[in-house]
C-alpha cells in the first residue's frame, strides 16, 4: 500500500519536478557531446545503445498522468510528436534497408573472391553499383527529412523534452546514414584522404569500413587486402544492424505510448 501511495503522489507532482525530466536531459546532453567525437562504427553502435536507454526514460515519461494530460490538451503538439515518431521510424527503415543491401553485396563479392572468378572486375563493378544505389537512397531520405523539420515550441517542459529526445535521435540516425554512405568520388585522392582521416578528429573522422572497401576496390588493391577489409565490413554491418533493429522495435513501442497517452 505504501508503494502504491508513493506512485500516486509521484504522478501528481508538477512535471517540471519529476526526476525523469532531468534524467532525459542528461542523456540528451551526453549523446550531443558524443556527436562531436570521432565517428566510427563502434561509436555509432554505442550511440544507438544510448538512444535505447534514452527512450526507456521517454516511455516512462509518456506513462505519467501529467504527460498524458498535456498531450490530451494540446492536439497540435500531439500531432507533431506523432509525426516525429514516424520520421524516426522512416530513418530507421532507410538504415535497415541500406545495411541489408550492403550485407548482400559484401557476401557476393566475398564469394567471388573465394572462388577466384575470372570476372572479379565485373563483381567489383556490381558491388560499387550497389553502393551507389544505397547512397542515392540515403541522400533522398535525408533531403526528405530536411523538408519535414519541425519548429514546434511549447510552454510545457515535458513536450519540449520529448522533442529534444526526438532531435538527438534524428542526429544519431543521420550520423549513421552518413557513415554508411561515406566514400570518395576520386580514387586518386584516397591516399591523401586516408592520411587526413587518420590525423584529424571530427564528425567525419575515424575509421570507416564502408569507405575503406570502396577505396581498395577503386585502387585495385590485392584480393587478400580486399578480403580482409570485406570481413571487417561484414562484422561492422552485423553490429550496426543489431543496434538499428533494437532501436526500431523500441521506437514502435514509444509511438504506441504516444497514442495511448493522448487517448487516456
Amino acid at each position: 500500500m505504501a508503494a502504491l501511495s508513493f506512485h500516486a503522489r509521484s504522478n501528481s507532482l508538477p512535471i517540471e519536478s519529476h526526476p525523469l525530466v532531468s534524467e532525459i536531459d542528461e542523456q540528451v546532453c551526453r549523446l550531443r557531446q558524443s556527436q562531436a567525437a570521432s565517428t566510427s562504427s563502434s561509436s555509432i553502435s554505442h550511440k544507438l545503445s544510448g538512444l535505447q536507454d534514452l527512450y526507456d526514460c521517454v516511455d516512462k515519461l509518456l506513462q505519467l498522468s501529467t504527460t498524458q494530460q498535456a498531450l490530451a490538451n494540446d492536439q497540435k503538439c500531439f500531432n507533431e510528436l506523432l509525426d516525429g515518431s514516424l520520421r524516426l521510424l522512416d530513418l530507421c527503415n532507410t538504415a535497415k534497408d541500406a545495411l541489408s543491401q550492403m550485407k548482400e553485396a559484401v557476401a557476393e563479392l566475398q564469394s567471388a573472391i573465394r572462388r577466384r572468378q575470372n570476372d572479379l572486375e565485373g563483381e567489383t563493378r556490381r558491388y560499387l553499383k550497389s553502393r551507389n544505389i544505397v547512397k542515392k537512397a540515403i541522400q533522398k531520405a535525408l533531403k526528405g527529412m530536411d523538408s519535414k523539420k519541425s519548429a514546434l515550441s511549447s510552454d510545457n517542459e515535458t513536450i519540449n523534452m520529448l522533442k529534444e529526445a526526438e532531435s538527438i535521435a534524428v542526429e544519431v540516425l543521420r550520423c549513421l546514414l552518413s557513415f554508411i554512405s561515406q566514400s570518395s568520388s576520386k580514387p586518386s585522392s584516397w591516399p591523401l584522404v586516408s592520411k587526413l582521416m587518420t590525423n584529424q578528429k571530427g564528425v567525419c573522422g575515424g575509421a570507416n569500413e564502408f569507405a575503406d572497401v570502396d577505396a581498395s576496390l577503386k585502387m585495385h588493391k590485392s584480393s587478400d587486402e580486399v578480403r580482409a577489409q570485406l570481413k571487417s565490413l561484414e562484422l561492422c554491418i552485423e553490429d550496426l544492424e543489431e543496434g538499428v533493429e533494437c532501436l526500431f522495435r523500441h521506437l514502435i513501442k514509444t509511438r504506441a505510448f504516444i497514442l495511448n497517452a493522448h487517448n487516456m
